[in-house]
Order: structure tokens, then sequence, then C-alpha cells
């Protein structure tokens, strides 16, 4: 089977999107939180079009989705409201209080864009990028290389810590899996754009300059989004009604990666 068959059944396109496919951001820096019968997964990202991404991804997959500023400066919270639709991925994925990947995880197209959207970057001349995983997953490192390797190409671990892409042949296998670049991200954030600099340099600097705030996220009929005054976030924080039961995971507090 030829290489370009292979990516393209393992590309973010090919398979329905599911709820599972959030395993995409436990293996890099997500976290997941039990509460009941339900759970949520929520996740710390440094620019704003990543939010506008996540949000998409899980509007897609049937998802409510929240944020607010996170303790570092520039970052955001992003997370689901809990829901049992992801209980089976906390059951799957929390050893106690800690994270840790099931037995033979394996990534897929659309796991890897999860992951990328949240934590991905492309270097500024297109021949490298790197995965970020979870600052204290240590559990989640050699899972996660493997993982990638098996389903793109080599790869390496490096400080941070992250998934180093060597090569501007195996980020453009990146740029299959992952597909697309999110409308609201800006040029030269995902694999397969233009470096920046080149004949492209003009329109990747304006999409920087005008990289929106995350905007309210259409949610179902049961939220009641609340007034928010110009220049303010809308955190469009949503709490399940599970009254007397205490959450359960790997935090649920923004304080950064």
């Amino acid at each position: 089977m030829s290489l370009n068959r292979q990516l393209a059944m393992f590309s973010a396109e090919s398979a329905r999107p599911s709820a599972y496919d959030l395993a995409g951001l436990l293996i890099g820096p997500g976290q997941v939180t039990r509460m009941g019968g339900t759970a949520r997964v929520s996740v710390v990202v440094d620019a704003a079009w990543r939010v506008h991404a996540l949000a998409a991804e899980f509007t897609a997959r049937g998802l409510e989705t929240s944020w607010e500023p996170a303790a570092i400066d520039g970052h955001f919270g992003v997370r689901t409201a809990y829901t049992g639709m992801l209980a089976p991925l906390a059951e799957a994925w929390l050893r106690g209080s800690g994270k840790r990947p099931p037995a033979g995880f394996a990534l897929d197209g659309a796991r890897l864009r999860l992951w990328f959207a949240a934590a991905g970057s492309v270097d500024p001349e297109g021949d490298g990028a790197v995965l970020r995983l979870g600052g204290n997953d240590e559990h989640c490192a050699a899972p996660a290389l493997r993982a990638f390797t098996a389903l793109a190409c080599m790869a390496e671990l490096g400080r941070g810590p992250v998934l180093r892409i060597a090569g501007r042949r195996r980020v453009a296998r990146l740029g299959e899996l992952v597909g697309e670049r999110p409308a609201m991200a800006p040029l030269g954030a995902w694999p397969g754009d233009q470096s920046v600099g080149e004949d492209s340099g003009a329109e990747a600097a304006g999409a920087e300059q005008v990289e929106p705030r995350p905007a309210r996220t259409v949610r179902g009929p049961r939220m009641r989004p609340a007034a928010v005054a110009p220049g303010q976030l809308d955190t469009g924080q949503v709490e399940p009604d599970q009254a007397g039961t205490a959450p359960v995971g790997t935090g649920s507090d923004f304080t950064g990666p």
C-alpha cells in the first residue's frame, strides 16, 4: 500500500468525529476530571485561535465548550462540559488522581489534529514542528512517541517536554494527517502552510495582527450567557447539576501547563 493511501486512511477527515478523539488532548497537555457518571476534558492553550479551533472540534462531537483566562498571562483554559459521553475516556485514562495512557494507546488523524490544535507549532521556516506534552505527565512521553512514530514518522523527545519532528517531508506528512488549517489559525501556524517570510509573509503577518479573542460559543438551550462588558472575556463557564458529587481527576483549575 502506498504512503499516500495510508495517510488518507488515517487522516483527520477519514473517520466520523467521536468523543474518543479527545484522547489526543490527553496524550498531550490535556487533563480529564470525573464527577459521578460524567467527565470533562480541559486543556490550557497559548493563543486565542486555539480556543476557536478546539471549540469547533468539540461542537462537531456534540460537546459543549467553555473557557476562561488561565493563570499564565495570554493563555486560556478550554474545557468541555461534564457529560456521560466522556466517562469511558476518564475510565480508561485515570489511575487514582493521575493520568496514564491505556495499554496499546494509538493515534489517528483526528486525535493528532486535536493535539496539534491545542499544543502544536511549526518552525518559522516550515522545516520542523513540535507537539507539546504535559509538563508533569512523565507517563505519557514514551507512549506518545511510540504512537506518533507508528502513525506518522520519526520524532524525538525534547525538553519541554515535547515531541520534535524534523524535516520538511515529515512536517508535510504531519500536515496530511491533521487536515486543513482551522479557519482562525494564522498562516504559518499549521503544518503545510508556507513559511512566514516568503511570498505569503505579508498575509501571515496580517493574520497574526488580527488574531481574534475567544468569542462566545453557541451552547444548548439550558445555557444562559451572562452579559459581558466591552473588552471583557466571556468565560462561558458552565457547571453540571451534580449537587453533592465531588470531582475526581487530574485537576480542573487552569494553572498553566
